[in-house]
């Protein structure tokens, strides 16, 4: 049930992804750069569309994480850009060809592989407070830096910097919500009291402003290729530092379940790359509601 929930997120969040790049796409650099770049977006429909797809998909994401470990579920998700890749080229001008195809079918064999030789053990329910204020300030401040570093760079590796913070940030998040599912189970009212909550809500807002940022950077395939990269990466990284959690008991499985999770990762920055030059030589057409200030 868990490997279902999580797939139907990234089903869901490939979606939003789609529209969501559809109209950013159309924003200039100028309105890119503008600290008022996020609720220009949500002037359009389609954007907020796309937003309401993201948290529908949270919900599932949430149900995933509650009942399985961050090591698996998080990679799962890392399929958003397999998913976005046939949904893409139904809904905006990307295009297929054998590549993208072999790319695709690379990542998930990686994953199916993954799942098939891992044997993932559950750590910890809470970590304590030290780890959280050790691996969170780790994330932040590696992401801040990667952003105030990434703002003074030319427009391809400005895409890069910032796109891999935004997949920072998304790990973090990841974690944040291993957590949040698992104090929902008290109930709402000591939820609404939990730091969990906020600091969720936060970390959800500033890696959607950096993914939304990076593809405006100026050079679409790397921002894209290192925020489904870095994600799954940081995300398996806080599922065994912070919650202690294991991908296998032995050396041999571990050595195997790393090499498959490095095939799924190198076919979604082949996948990232390509579908991203796609878009740069098709024009989208503008859409209706995009304010021209």
């Amino acid at each position: 049930m868990t490997i279902l929930l999580a797939l139907i997120a990234a089903l869901l969040f490939a979606l939003a992804t789609v529209l969501q790049q559809r109209v950013a796409m159309t924003a200039s650099d100028r309105q890119a750069r503008s600290p008022w770049f996020m609720l220009r977006l949500a002037r359009n429909p389609v954007w907020v569309a796309g937003i309401l797809l993201v948290w529908i998909g949270y919900g599932f994401h949430v149900a995933a994480l509650s009942g399985g470990e961050i090591v698996v579920v998080q990679p799962i998700l890392a399929m958003t850009m397999v998913f976005a890749l046939p949904i893409g080229a139904r809904l905006s001008a990307q295009r297929l060809d054998r590549g993208d195809l072999g790319a695709a079918l690379l990542a998930a064999a990686g994953l199916a592989v993954f799942l098939a030789v891992s044997e993932p053990q559950a750590g910890i329910d809470e970590p304590a407070a030290g780890p959280w204020l050790a691996w969170g300030g780790i994330s932040l401040l590696s992401a801040a830096l990667l952003v105030w570093i990434g703002f003074r760079r030319a427009p391809r590796p400005k895409a890069a910097l910032i796109g891999s913070a935004a997949g920072i940030l998304f790990g973090l998040h990841g974690a944040l919500t291993k957590a949040l599912a698992e104090q929902l189970q008290e109930g709402i009212g000591p939820l609404l009291g939990s730091w969990v909550l906020w600091a969720s809500l936060a970390v959800a807002l500033a890696s959607m402003a950096a993914s939304q940022i990076a593809l405006q950077a100026g050079d679409l395939p790397p921002a894209i290729a290192t925020e489904s990269v870095v994600d799954p990466v940081v995300s398996v990284v806080l599922g065994v530092g912070l919650y202690q959690e294991t991908i296998h008991n032995s050396g041999t499985g571990d050595a195997a379940s790393l090499l498959a999770i490095a095939a799924m990762l190198v076919g979604l920055a082949a996948l990232s790359l390509r579908q991203g030059h796609h878009l740069r030589r098709a024009r989208l057409p503008t859409l209706q509601g995009w304010p021209s200030s």
